[in-house]
This record gives C-alpha cells, structure tokens and sequence, in this order.
C-alpha cells in the first residue's frame, strides 16, 4: 500500500483527481499536515513545507501498487535523480493528521509534492492562510 497527501487537483472532485487516482485509489480521508498553502496563478495550489508554518487540509489517498507514484511524478514535474531546482515540486515524505478541529489522530506517513519558497515567490503564489484550496481560488 502507498499513501500520498494531496492537496490540490488531485483532492476529489479536483480536476486531476478522475484521470489519476478514481480507479487506482482504494481509500480516501479527510486530512491535514503541517505547512503553508499558496495559489498560484497558473491554476493550482504548492505547499511550502514547515513544521511552525500552518495547517494544510487535504486527503490521505491510499492505493494498492507504487506505480502511481510514476505518473504522479510526471504530473508533478518531479524527476528524483534531478536537481531540485529542475524540478518544480519536490516528492518528499510527511507526518500526515485527522480530527482537523479536535484532539490530532496520527494517520502515518505518506508522500506530498511540495514546492520550495523560491519557486513560490517567483511565481507569484498568494498565501492561503485557511490552508485549504479549491480551483477557484487560483487565478487563471
């Protein structure tokens, strides 16, 4: 089993959600992690990671074979052999939460994209101090 934290256009009902994960996800949770949430004007959301930073809300996705991680890399623009600065998100690992609003409940660890501040800010990503995007948030 692989667990990935999403946050963006792979949520449910986000607009890559159906062509990556529907028919490959075998469970779905309501989740947070620890960062900051940024809208970038291209129509998606990056995650600066940070362990004062805020809350980020999302899902915990779990799926049956790592091979998804292939297509999410591409997707991601990730490639782990290359430096980080070609890459735009960087695939690391991260403690993931339920119970948003009550005593945290510890889900694991999963795999999340995140993107570094330095890309942020060069493409103009505006914080989200909610910590919780939906595509109309983004500026097309």
């Amino acid at each position: 089993m692989l667990k990935i934290f999403v946050y963006g256009t792979l949520k449910p009902g986000e607009s890559n959600y159906q062509e990556y994960c529907s028919d490959r996800v075998s469970s779905v949770v309501p989740a947070w992690v620890q960062g900051k949430l940024f809208a970038l004007p291209l129509g998606y959301p990056a995650l600066l990671w940070d362990e004062i930073g805020g809350l980020v809300q999302g899902y915990l996705l779990t799926f049956f074979t790592p091979e998804i991680l292939q297509s999410l890399d591409q997707l991601e623009e990730y490639q782990e052999h290359r430096p980080s600065r070609e890459n735009a998100y960087q695939r690391r690992t991260i403690e993931v939460f339920t119970n948003f609003r009550t005593e945290p409940l510890f889900l694991g660890i999963a795999w999340i994209y995140v993107m570094e501040w330095e890309l942020i800010h060069q493409l103009g990503g505006t914080l989200l101090p909610e910590g919780c995007w939906t595509s109309g948030q983004s500026k097309e």
